[in-house]
């Protein structure tokens, strides 16, 4: 094959194993090997299509996953590298599956570029590690929780009645710091230990889950301020929203079509005289379940959230059907603090204001009649409203 020759090539990843083949401009197979996942595998895999010709653009499957290492070092050539996913049933089942054919097919479809997207940004990876570390010990802490309860249930009447009446909290920190050993009943003192151990299992992965939001608020506000400031997103919202996206805005071509990844874009359900639409019920619902918990924090306090709810029920509209609109108008301003950067403003000097008026935050938060602990936490930026901190501020000045 000659070196002038145009090629479309399509890797099928494995664990231990790629796949490669290429294909021409025009859909002939050229020819395809297989190559361990390791870097001189995918130098060797590298140099093979280089030697078939020269390769236009490469098909992926699991960017992400199983193709992560190779997609790096493609894309350190001059070869574009897009994102494909694996055949649907139907095609595998008429055409048959195998590790050439998979291959194969990714190459077809990076030929048709139907509006494939780039891999993510390797620092998705870091901020995706962070973020499951976390999302696995908030959901264990919650299983101990539900262990400790169960437990205390059936457990003799010394000890039940001893930590019925506290709040969870309460329970779990009583607990931790019981003496087992002073009790004399075998079976109490045996329930004891066991909950003692799950109490402080409980602390520990909920000092884990603290540590670890702090390390992902640090970087998404490092790599996106404005998304972070946004009202309603917290850290771990904005990560899964970064995860989601990735953090080379080009992947997102339309504001639609972010929409349409994260489940919150209505879908054509029309037939004959029928014209409607439904819920998407595909997507990332990840992204899906961050995007409502933003609005049911929105339609909770954010006043101008509120209105809008207000004035979409004098209209007859369901609490579903609000949520699906806001949802989709969520998706839309999100899409855009995604793919530009938003200058954040400071809030480094109110609190120094304040404080050189000899202004305590009870007297600010009973002037404006708000909690001191929502000023604290606007002063120390762990909470963002633009809004009222413009007039915090002018009201700082004035006094």
């Amino acid at each position: 094959m000659a070196e002038s020759t145009l090629l479309v090539a399509g890797v099928d990843t494995h664990a231990d194993t790629i796949h490669v083949a290429a294909i021409t401009t025009t859909g002939k197979p050229v020819d395809d090997a297989e190559f361990p996942t390791t870097p001189a595998g995918y130098a060797a895999a590298i140099t093979f299509l280089r030697s078939l010709g020269q390769v236009q653009r490469i098909g992926v499957e699991g960017t992400a996953s199983y193709g992560a290492g190779f997609s790096r070092a493609a894309a350190a050539t001059s070869w574009q590298v897009l994102e494909v996913t694996r055949a649907v049933k139907s095609a595998r089942r008429l055409k048959g599956k195998s590790d050439p054919l998979d291959a194969y097919s990714a190459a077809r479809t990076a030929l048709a570029d139907d509006e494939l997207a780039a891999p993510k940004d390797d620092a998705t990876a870091g901020l995706r590690a962070l973020h499951i570390a976390r999302r696995s010990a908030v959901k264990h802490r919650t299983a101990v929780i539900n262990q400790l309860k169960a437990l205390l249930v059936s457990a003799p009447n010394s000890v039940r009645e001893k930590y019925r009446t506290l709040t969870t909290l309460r329970q779990i920190e009583a607990i931790a710091r019981c003496r087992p050993d002073t009790v004399t009943d075998a079976l109490a003192r045996s329930v004891l230990i066991a909950a003692k151990m799950l109490a402080q299992r409980v602390q520990f992965l909920q000092t884990q889950t603290e540590e670890l939001e702090s390390q992902i608020d640090t970087l998404v506000t490092a790599a996106n301020p404005g998304l972070r400031a946004a009202y309603g997103v917290g850290p771990d919202t904005a990560a899964q929203l970064l995860i989601t996206a990735g953090l080379n805005p080009d992947r997102l071509r339309t504001e639609a079509a972010f929409a349409a990844l994260c489940g919150a874009a209505p879908v054509p359900a029309s037939s004959g005289k029928t014209t409607r639409h439904r819920l998407s019920r595909g997507g990332d619902r990840a992204a899906n379940c961050a995007l409502h918990r933003i609005a049911l924090v929105r339609m909770s306090n954010h006043q101008p959230t509120r209105d809008y709810v207000q004035r979409q029920a004098a209209k007859g509209h369901g609490k579903m059907e609000i949520l699906r609109k806001l949802k989709r108008a969520i998706a839309r301003e999100m899409f855009k603090l995604l793919t530009r950067q938003t200058a954040v403003p400071d809030y480094a000097d109110l609190r120094p204001a304040r404080q050189a008026k000899n202004i305590t935050v009870t007297a600010a938060a009973n002037h404006f009649g708000i909690w001191p602990t929502t000023i604290s936490r606007i002063e120390r930026g762990l909470q963002r409203d633009d809004t009222f901190a413009d007039t915090y501020r002018n009201w700082l000045k004035a006094a």
